[in-house]
């Protein structure tokens, strides 16, 4: 706890006299929300503050840490690698316990060298480059989604299954999240004898993907897999449908969120998708949910797995009595911790234990759990 003492020579009445006793700072503990707020994918940074924000009044209303609230301090990486250091740096300076972030893994991989340095926990609820882990810099690296050598292999084995006398085409948009997640589909797919007719990329940030798709469509493409974020294949779902390309689109988890739908409309229905247990219909997270709903917030995507790693490093502080890295962090290795999520707890790399991932389809502005 930290202390301030004002006093000065003209102390001479009663009332300044007052001034010249020590006295505590309000206590709380000042954790980072790290994502892109400002750039093409801020609405996966909504579901972070949103998930954050719930989880800082829940927790808060139940007595803090000890006695201390959680505060919030926002940062903006915009999932631009140079950028995400430069707010591990901020986050260093403003003295922050624990962050919550970063979401892009172009972004979350150089800035946790930052965090490991400067002994500050990092949990990630979005990056899915298995580099964040299998190369991570410090013990307190941590993530609470899945992998995308996983999600790789649940992509490719279903493509396989169900697509298997149809026409694969692979396309990707470069960064570390849409390569490395069209790379692992690639490599199961063609490990279950399964050759794609195109594999090829596209730049994050384009408008027009005409060319691109005349090539897809004059390869009859029957099967579209895009390794990339939610803006460019909702893009890329509106043109392909306005020139009368029918093929059927499968993504991965970046796709998430409600505002893929706003962008592509129609043109996104049926469109397939890999994501982890939805943690709305997890029953010990109804009650957060109905929490959220009262405030008109549908806890999609990526919010309740904010709220949840929020939880993990709440529970980790109790019982180590302690807001300390050295305190905290043997504990988040060695414990299971109750969540919106359900029971979860890590791995010797700091993974989630034990993730599935699910297959689910788009339609009416809402995605659901696919049923053939």
């Amino acid at each position: 706890m930290k202390y301030f003492a004002f006093c000065s020579w003209t102390c001479v009445t009663s009332i300044l006299l007052s001034l010249c006793f020590v006295f505590p700072s309000s206590a709380e503990i000042k954790f980072g929300v790290v994502g892109p707020m400002t750039g093409p994918y801020t609405t996966f940074a909504d579901q972070m503050k949103a998930g954050a924000r719930q989880a800082v009044e829940d927790i808060n209303a139940n007595g803090g840490i000890k006695g201390e609230k959680l505060s919030i301090i926002l940062g903006d990486d915009a999932c631009d690698p140079k950028q995400a250091v430069a707010v591990a740096n901020e986050m260093v300076s403003r003295g922050v316990a624990f962050v919550i972030g970063h979401f892009c893994s172009g972004s979350s991989i150089p800035a946790s060298s930052t965090y490991a340095e400067e002994r500050i926990i990092q949990i990630s609820p979005g990056t899915t480059s298995p580099e964040y882990t299998d190369f991570r810099p410090g013990d307190g690296i941590y993530r609470i989604c899945g992998r995308d050598d996983l999600q790789g292999a649940i992509l490719g084995k279903f493509i396989s299954e169900k697509f298997h006398n149809k026409r694969i085409a692979i396309i990707h948009d470069k960064t570390s999240y849409g390569k490395g997640l069209a790379d692992v589909t690639k490599h199961h797919l063609n490990k279950l004898g399964k050759q794609e007719v195109i594999y090829e990329t596209y730049n994050a940030g384009e408008k027009d993907y005409t060319a691109l798709i005349s090539k897809l469509k004059y390869a009859n493409v029957d099967v579209l897999f895009i390794g990339g974020y939610h803006t460019e294949i909702a893009l890329i779902a509106r043109q392909m449908r306005d020139q009368g390309f029918k093929a059927r689109l499968i993504a991965g988890d970046a796709i998430i969120s409600k505002h893929f739908w706003a962008i592509a409309g129609n043109a996104a229905e049926g469109t397939l998708m890999t994501f982890l247990a939805d943690p709305r219909k997890n029953a010990d997270a109804l009650p957060i949910v109905e929490r959220f709903s009262k405030k008109g917030i549908d806890p999609q995507g990526f919010t309740l797995y904010v709220y949840a790693a929020i939880q993990v490093w709440a529970q980790a502080a109790r019982l180590a009595g302690s807001k300390d890295y050295e305190k905290v962090n043997p504990i988040l290795k060695s414990s299971s911790f109750n969540t919106v999520l359900g029971k979860i707890s890590f791995n010797k790399k700091g993974d989630l234990k034990n993730p599935k991932y699910y297959i689910y389809e788009w339609n009416d502005g809402k995605y659901e759990y696919y049923i053939p």
